[in-house]
């Protein structure tokens, strides 16, 4: 079955925002399936849009910024 993104439903969504760059923590549901967490990140291009890039390493300041929305999160799944 292919991915339908109406039955793709964001429960809870919160962003931190660094310099130039933003982590968002957000939990779906997919065809009221089991809740999952994502985290991606965005940078700000040229013209301070935001842009999704590959998450990878995160840094102490970023790791202590998203832990209290991670905590948030699991309380909604």
């Amino acid at each position: 079955m292919p991915y339908n993104p109406d039955l793709d439903k964001e429960l809870f969504a919160k962003a931190w925002e660094g310099d130039g760059t933003r982590i968002r923590v957000r939990v779906f549901s997919y065809n009221q399936g089991a809740k999952k967490v994502q985290i991606t990140r965005e940078n700000k291009d040229n013209e301070d849009n935001f842009r999704f890039t590959k998450l990878g390493r995160l840094t102490k300041e970023e790791v202590e910024g998203i832990l209290p929305f991670m905590k948030e999160a699991v309380e909604q799944m």
